[in-house]
């Protein structure tokens, strides 16, 4: 008797792992200029040009906000004729009863505000930031504190008016100000004198701006 053995056959079905189709990017939001509230502060037109990321937002940002005072900030800043007549560094405060109730610097102060607007996300603390006046008002007393500016003033004198603008001042401008007498408004804000030299062709770089 013969036993016949059937082969048993197993087909295996090749597992077919369907491939996923990347998802599909969705477009970038083209960057555009924000509006700012009429009559800007000077830190929300550097903010708003910091922000911007192509040299030509930047110059677009310049250009829509100009006002004299921004100019004057930015020569101050870039132009290397421009000399400042106040110390380098801190400032200090300004008169003998603040220096009896406080420690520290008065960019000690500012510092201070400026960092915990920074952790709030606000640009205000309330009533305790309320400027009594803006750069926009007090640009034109600039000339007293450069080199040649104003040689009748005392040190004394003119680093006394600094101060005093300062403390009227938001805490956010008046940062602006200690960077720029300090040339150092790059350290915060993403500008550049390539930037400004083209929003603004009208200014004439290395001019004697003392006389």
């Amino acid at each position: 008797m013969t036993t016949t053995k059937k082969k048993t056959t197993t087909t295996r079905k090749k597992s077919t792992t369907a491939t996923k189709k990347p998802a599909a990017k969705k477009p970038a939001t083209p960057q555009k200029v924000p509006d700012l509230p009429i009559n800007p502060f000077a830190y929300e037109v550097f903010d708003a040009v910091s922000k911007m990321r192509s040299k030509a937002l930047k110059v677009e940002a310049l250009q829509r906000y100009n006002d004299p005072s921004i100019r004057a900030l930015l020569i101050w800043n870039f132009d290397e004729n421009v000399i400042s007549q106040l110390p380098p560094g801190e400032v200090p405060y300004g008169n003998t009863k603040t220096d009896e109730t406080s420690t520290g610097t008065l960019s000690d102060k500012i510092n201070d505000a400026v960092g915990k607007m920074n952790e709030m996300g606000s640009n205000s603390l309330g009533s305790q930031d309320q400027g009594r006046t803006s750069i926009r008002k007090e640009y034109k007393m600039f000339y007293n504190f450069i080199k040649g500016g104003n040689s009748s003033l005392s040190s004394l004198r003119r680093e006394t008016m600094f101060i005093n603008i300062l403390e009227g001042l938001h805490p956010l401008e008046a940062e602006i100000l200690i960077l720029v007498k300090d040339k150092k408004l790059g350290e915060k804000y993403k500008i550049t004198k390539e930037v400004v030299a083209e929003a603004f062709p009208q200014i004439n770089w290395g001019v004697n701006r003392s006389t």
